[in-house]
């Protein structure tokens, strides 16, 4: 069972609400779920979709045939209806389109007039739809029931109670009119009920559980989410969030709280990275711990605000004057991105380092299922001299040369001890000096003394796929799941061509497989898993990237030597869906 509905229509409509509602109702069914959504910039109109897999088995992507096209407009349904797979139907409201179609593909239900008739309420109308496809997949609305109950619950009962009229006029209406429906969801008897998880929530789940204690921000999609995230848990986790009047002030403010002592962070996109930038290098140069959330559009200048890019690799691996440590993680699930923005906390104080994790549009939104996180996983450390700790030092010097480059990382104004630092090149006390030795022994310490052992700190490129695969392709952040899944199907058409062609007494296939990167920054080296003999063993190998300059690939060339042969690049806005990219690599 492998199912694709799409709900499309203008902002405004609550397609939204209808794809999200699909999403946590099969997942909670035990159900494997990916979605991913393509909107553009405005609160209303303009024509937007949500996109829900469902599937029986794990998936990691987006495809690109449709099953079920749910259009709350007529627009949905001229853009759309080549999409439809052979067995896929229409369902709309001729009565809100004002147009009727008399095709088998189309199936003409009343929302609208289901949820005046049944909860006294147009508003839902949305729920109505919801429960006509349980309905037409022959699963009935005992757990959507469940989910509205939970949902709606804190609005009062008769909320509850409309919502489920609303549900069951949908699903009866299906049952009656829609007898047509060439294919049915199979039952989840046995199925583990599964978590729902997007990139935002991922991290924001990540720094609550990293002991994160300030957030500061500037809304800017698609980091935005991450901002309401932390403001919705603020309180109950004493979390102290502040809307920034800009990205400057709030790179500033989180560098403040954490030179104060606490676990900080900020967010933005590219375009408030570049007002960060000189807030990076403060960092760098006063070896203040600080976490950054960048998620990446197209660009340059305002770009596609809501549209996804992996543009920014470079720009974060070289912004700010002058030259210091940085960790980049880019993660390519929600699973990774609770772990590596937990691993960004640790790295950034261990080392006292900026740490950034960076996240494009389209992992950000997009939510995938999976049973549970592992908690033991989760690092937290508190790497700094607090009170008794400081107080029963003899002297405190904030930047002392140490063997390994980290100085103690005191807390001002918890001892007797003064903890000084400054923008200017420093001394071991932190006062400011003009000294060539001095400068020398300070770069050495901050830089030269850490990178490697960051580095060591890094961790190597998930292999996957054949283990001897004639065609090795690299990816990097939000592409692992469409690969991943690409590595796979393409895999399991050559077993079947190998099994063919050996019955035949022919020769054996190649065979493909991944590295996927998710610690970008420094590049990880080779002696957990030695990633550059595995693209030198290739006949062919392949980066595949969400950018026209191929950056990741021109990355591994600087750093490694690595040339490859072909570069797979979309930069339209739009991800990779499965059978696009498995056409690209079976030219």
């Amino acid at each position: 069972m492998d199912y694709t509905l799409r709900i499309g229509g203008q902002a405004g409509q609550g397609l939204q609400t209808i794809g999200a509602a699909a999403a946590k109702l099969f997942a909670g069914m035990g159900y494997q779920v990916f979605t991913h959504q393509d909107y553009m910039s405005r609160i209303r109109g303009g024509h937007n979709y949500y996109q829900v897999r469902i599937a029986d088995q794990p998936i990691t992507s987006s495809r690109r045939g449709v099953d079920i096209l749910i259009a709350l407009d007529l627009t949905t349904i001229e853009i759309h209806r080549e999409a439809l797979n052979g067995d896929g139907f229409i369902i709309y409201d001729s009565a809100t389109i004002k147009e009727s179609f008399d095709e088998e593909i189309f199936f003409d239900i009343p929302f609208r007039r289901l949820a005046e008739e049944a909860a006294g309420a147009r508003l839902m109308e949305n729920t109505v739809a919801v429960g006509a496809v349980m309905g037409m997949l022959g699963l009935g609305t005992e757990p959507l029931e469940a989910l509205l109950t939970r949902t709606f619950l804190r609005k009062g009962q008769e909320i509850v109670d409309q919502n489920i009229a609303a549900a069951r006029a949908g699903a009866a209406f299906a049952a009656e009119n829609c007898g047509r429906c060439r294919f049915s969801v199979s039952p989840a008897d046995g199925f583990q009920r599964q978590m729902l998880l997007d990139g935002i929530t991922a991290t924001g789940l990540g720094a609550l559980m990293s002991g994160c204690q300030f957030y500061a921000a500037y809304p800017m999609t698609p980091s935005t989410g991450v901002l309401n995230f932390m403001a919705a848990a603020g309180k109950k986790y004493n979390v102290l969030v502040e809307q920034a009047e800009d990205e400057i002030a709030a790179i500033n403010m989180a560098i403040g709280a954490s030179y104060a002592g606490v676990r900080a962070m900020t967010g933005t996109a590219g375009g408030g990275f570049a007002l960060m930038v000189e807030g990076l290098s403060l960092a760098g140069m006063t070896e203040t711990p600080v976490v950054i959330f960048v998620g990446m559009r197209p660009a340059p200048a305002t770009g596609f605000p809501t549209r996804t890019e992996q543009g920014d690799l470079m720009f974060l691996g070289h912004a700010a004057h002058g030259e210091f440590p940085r960790v980049i993680m880019a993660p390519g699930s929600p699973e990774q991105a609770v772990y590596l923005t937990n691993k960004a906390f640790d790295l950034a104080e261990k080392y006292q380092i900026p740490a950034l994790i960076l996240m494009d549009q389209y992992l950000a939104d997009t939510e995938w299922t999976l049973p549970e996180l592992d908690t033991s996983k989760i690092v937290y450390h508190d790497y700094r001299l607090r009170a008794d700790a400081l107080a029963a030092l003899a002297s405190y010097q904030r930047h002392a040369i140490t063997d390994n480059g980290v100085s103690p990382l005191g807390v001002p104004g918890a001892s007797r001890h003064l903890v000084v630092t400054d923008s200017d090149e420093h001394d071991e006390d932190g006062h400011i000096v003009e000294d060539a030795g001095m400068r020398n022994r300070m770069v050495e310490k901050r830089f030269l003394k850490k990178l490697p052992q960051i580095r060591a700190e890094m961790e190597p490129p998930l292999f996957h796929g054949a283990p001897e695969a004639e065609t090795l392709l690299v990816c990097w952040g939000s592409n692992y799941g469409i690969v991943k899944e690409a590595v796979d199907r393409l895999n399991a058409g050559r077993d079947r061509h190998v099994d063919a062609g050996a019955a035949a007494g022919g020769p054996a296939g190649g065979g493909f497989a991944m590295l996927h990167f998710s610690e970008v920054w420094p590049v990880p080296g080779t002696d957990k898993l030695d990633w550059i003999q595995a693209l030198s063993a290739a006949r062919r190998t392949i980066c595949v990237e969400n950018n026209a300059g191929s950056q990741f690939a021109r990355l591994l060339r600087m750093e490694a030597g690595i040339v490859f042969d072909q570069n797979i690049n979309r930069y339209d806005g739009r991800p990779f869906l499965l059978e696009e990219l498995e056409d690209e690599l079976d030219a």
